[in-house]
Parts: C-alpha cells; sequence; structure tokens
C-alpha cells in the first residue's frame, strides 16, 4: 500500500532526515511542513494517511495539533515526536487520540516499523468498517425467498416504490409475508436509519386502540396515570406498519384517515394537535372492496391506503419456490436448534409440493421446524413431516413419536394441534363466520382471529359458496 505522508517540524534538518529514511525504504509519499499553521491548512485540501508531529513547536503545540487534525481528517493516523523529557505528555497525546509516539534521537528501523504498523491499522479498521456496514445491511435487510414470476414481480416493485413517500397496501392470505415485504420496503427507504413500529389492528382491544396508536395524556380515563407516548409518535421519521388494517373499526378508520390526510393526529384527552412525519403501509388478509361494499370500511380510506398496492401470492400458486423455502428453513431451524440436517429426501419434497398450504409460508416453516426437531439424521424424510397432517377427528390418543420430545416441546405441538383442530371445527359450524366462531367458544374476536392467524387457517375455506 502506498501512502501519503505529512511530517511536520520546526526543525528543517529533522525534516530531511525524516524524508531521505522514509523514501530510501519505501514508496511512500513524503510530503514536510516546519509550520504547522500551514500544515494545517494542507490538510484541509489533502488527504494524509499518516502524520508525524512534533510536540514542542512555536505557534502551535502538538497536542493542539494533534486536535485539529482529528477535527479535519478524523481517519488520519497521528504520530508523535518526543524528546524523553516529554514522554509523559506524548503518552497524554495518545489519550487523546494520536496512534503512537516515539522518541529522541530516533532510530531508523523505529520510524518504519511505525509506519507499517500504523498503515496496517488502518487498513484492519476500513474492513472492519465494511464488514460492519454489510452485516448491518444484511440484518436491516429481510430476506425474501423466491424467484417465481409473483416474487420476482414483488421484488421489482418494492425497489421502485420503496423510496416513495407513498402509502402502500399489501394484501394477501395470512402467513404470505406481508410483514416481511413491508419490512424490506422500509429498509430500502431513506428511512431506514428510524423507526418501523408495528401495530397489529388484531391484537388491541378497540378500547384502547386509539391510546395505544396516538397516546393519552395524564387523566384522559380510568388508570391514565402519566403521559403516554402512542405508536405515531414512537414511529415519528420513520415507518409505521398497519397488519389487518381491515379489523378497525369504522370509528378509528375515521381517526385514521386524518392522520394519512393531514398528518395530524390528537392524544386521547389532549387538546392540541401534533404533527408528524411518517410513512405507512398498511396490511390485509381481508378483501377491502368487499367490505367497502358492505359499508364496513371507509371507502375514502380505502383510496387513501392504496395508492400503491401490492398482493402476494398464496405459495400454492408459486410452487417452484418451495424447494428454495425448504432448503433455506432447513439451514435457520437446523442452526437454531443445533442440528446437523441438511438436506430433505425426494419423497418428502414431493409431498411438500403438493400440499395446498392453506396457512402458506408461515405453515411451510412451522413444518420445516417441528421436523428439524424430530430429525434423528442428516435429511428430513416423510416420517418427521406427516406429524404435521391435520386428523379429521380430535385426536384420543398421542402418536407414539411425540414421547421422544421433552416434555415442553411435546405439550407445545400437542397444543398446536388442539388448536387448529378445534378452530377448524368451529369454523366448519359457523360457515366461516369468525364473530359467530368467537361467540360460541367464549371467545374474544381478535383473540380468535390472531390464534386463525398463527395456526395459518383461512376462515374463507369454510364459507358457504
Amino acid at each position: 500500500m502506498r501512502a501519503k505522508i505529512l511530517v511536520v517540524d520546526d526543525e528543517k534538518d529533522m525534516l530531511a532526515l525524516f524524508k531521505r529514511i522514509i523514501t530510501e525504504k519505501t514508496e511512500h509519499e513524503v510530503i514536510t511542513q516546519h509550520d504547522p499553521l500551514r500544515a494545517i491548512e494542507l490538510m484541509k485540501t489533502e488527504p494524509f494517511q499518516v502524520v508525524f508531529t512534533d510536540l514542542k513547536m512555536p505557534k502551535m503545540d502538538g497536542i493542539a495539533f494533534l486536535e485539529k487534525v482529528k477535527g479535519i481528517q478524523p481517519a488520519g493516523t497521528v504520530i508523535i515526536m518526543t524528546a524523553y523529557g516529554t514522554i509523559e505528555t506524548a503518552v497524554e497525546a495518545t489519550r487523546k487520540g494520536a496512534f503512537d509516539y516515539i522518541t529522541k534521537p530516533f532510530r531508523k528501523e523505529r520510524i518504519l516499523l511505525t509506519i507499517r504498523k500504523a498503515l496496517e491499522w488502518q487498513a484492519l479498521r476500513h474492513e472492519n468498517i465494511v464488514l460492519r456496514e454489510s452485516l448491518q445491511k444484511e440484518t436491516r435487510l429481510p430476506r425474501i425467498i423466491g424467484n417465481s414470476p409473483g416474487m420476482t414481480s414483488i421484488l421489482k416493485k418494492i425497489q421502485q416504490v420503496a423510496k416513495s413517500t407513498a402509502t402502500i397496501l399489501i394484501q394477501g392470505e395470512s402467513g404470505t409475508g406481508k410483514e416481511l415485504i413491508a419490512k424490506a420496503i422500509h429498509a430500502e427507504s431513506d428511512r431506514n436509519d428510524k423507526a418501523f413500529v408495528t401495530i397489529d389492528c388484531t391484537a388491541i382491544p378497540e378500547q384502547i386502540i386509539e391510546s395505544e396508536l396516538f397516546g393519552h395524556k395524564k387523566g384522559a380515563f380510568t388508570g391514565a396515570w402519566i403521559d403516554k407516548k402512542g405508536l405515531v409518535d414512537e414511529a415519528r421519521g420513520g415507518t409505521l406498519f398497519l397488519d389487518e388494517i381491515g379489523e378497525l373499526s369504522t370509528a378509528m378508520q375515521a381517526k385514521l384517515l386524518r392522520l394519512l390526510q393531514e398528518g395530524e393526529y390528537k392524544p386521547v384527552g389532549g387538546l392540541e394537535k401534533k404533527r408528524v412525519d411518517i410513512r405507512f403501509i398498511a396490511a390485509t388478509n381481508r378483501d377491502l372492496k368487499e367490505l367497502v361494499a358492505r359499508a364496513e370500511f371507509r371507502e375514502d380510506l380505502f383510496y387513501r391506503l392504496n395508492v400503491i398496492g401490492l398482493f402476494l401470492p398464496p405459495l400454492r400458486e408459486r410452487r417452484e419456490d418451495i424447494p428454495l423455502l425448504v432448503h433455506h428453513l432447513i439451514r435457520k431451524y437446523s442452526k437454531l436448534n443445533n442440528k446437523k440436517v441438511s438436506d430433505i429426501k425426494p419423497g418428502a419434497m414431493a409431498h411438500l409440493m403438493a400440499r395446498q398450504w392453506p396457512g402458506n409460508v408461515r405453515e411451510l416453516e412451522n413444518v420445516i421446524e417441528r421436523g428439524i426437531i424430530l430429525c434423528s439424521s442428516d435429511r428430513l424424510g416423510m416420517e418427521e413431516l406427516v406429524t404435521d397432517a391435520v386428523s379429521s377427528e380430535l385426536p384420543t390418543h398421542f402418536d407414539e413419536t411425540i414421547f421422544h420430545l421433552p416434555f415442553k416441546e411435546a405439550k407445545e405441538t400437542v397444543i398446536q394441534a388442539f388448536h387448529r383442530q378445534y378452530i377448524q371445527a368451529l369454523l366448519q359450524a359457523n360457515q366461516g363466520n369468525i364473530s359467530k366462531a368467537a361467540d360460541q367458544a367464549g371467545l374474544q374476536r381478535q383473540y380468535l382471529h390472531r390464534l386463525i392467524k398463527e395456526g395459518g387457517i383461512r376462515a374463507e375455506q369454510f364459507k358457504e359458496p
């Protein structure tokens, strides 16, 4: 590596000695300057990888010069030159950012070694910065798996719309990855250094959703002991992701519309309007046009949300992506569970390719995760995957593979199977009507909707034609 080196010393003989030592033994370019003030002006226009400065100089001492250099070229490496009597001051200089110090009289080998160490340190620091930026980008940008025409189109559209400020509506069945797409849009946007805040419109009871979204003032209602900042304020400058927007009440829809149109809102119990700059992304697994036609969703809000629309295809319509997803999930869950599973048997892959996947990618992920936990070889087989098959009746006995699991995992597996089968039977009895099913089960509608979502169940498939 050929570097540019600046040497600053009020003794011109010392400058000549330095220049001769460095140019005779290296290919580095050496610039000398006896006036520290002129050296500072020079550094404002030219970059230097290494800077040597004397500690005792007229007009400006080495410590002051060091501070000026760090202000002009923070990445520059400064080395202090000092006599034995001022070593303590030189040590103090290293605490203030100097890379090293060397003492007079100098040995040629010491000068060359210090330069080499400084350049090696700079190269390592640059490598670390590049690696950190790469890791930050990789961590920030969600990995979207798929090369089917449908997913290729989605990825292309993400690149097209991410830099805009337009509101985006993502539609698709449960489990297709709507939140993943929203995070990818945020990661590719100019707001990626700000917050990405999610509000699940099904998980928050209707009575408190306004407070969660907009915040509240002290005394606004029973239990409001202090002022509370809402999710809108937390997302300031960033992105607010409204998941399952179709579940919002009409009253909340009106308040959300004002936020989208005017960029302003009032905390619950507050009198003053607050303004906020946010990028909005909404998602739903429901047909909003149908809800508009039934007067269950505001038409003006629908058009305000649907400035840019994205529709995620269900997994059964992009089966060519299943092998890619399967191998990605095998690597992911093998690492998480400290397993050595690296492949899948052909028959097992054929089984996965043939399934309808009503729960889409989320259901596939659950199947692979459980398969990895149960697998005792390096390849997933049918014996690990069929444990996810849903029986037409509630089980009267356990599959014996359950006894090979630790108690906690076995319990979770049985509970998940029970949830899925109970909810399917409940929806079947109520022709897919979630509100009626919730009443029959004695559950809150939002909680039942969450169980349906987690189980990868499509309520629509139980509706009468």
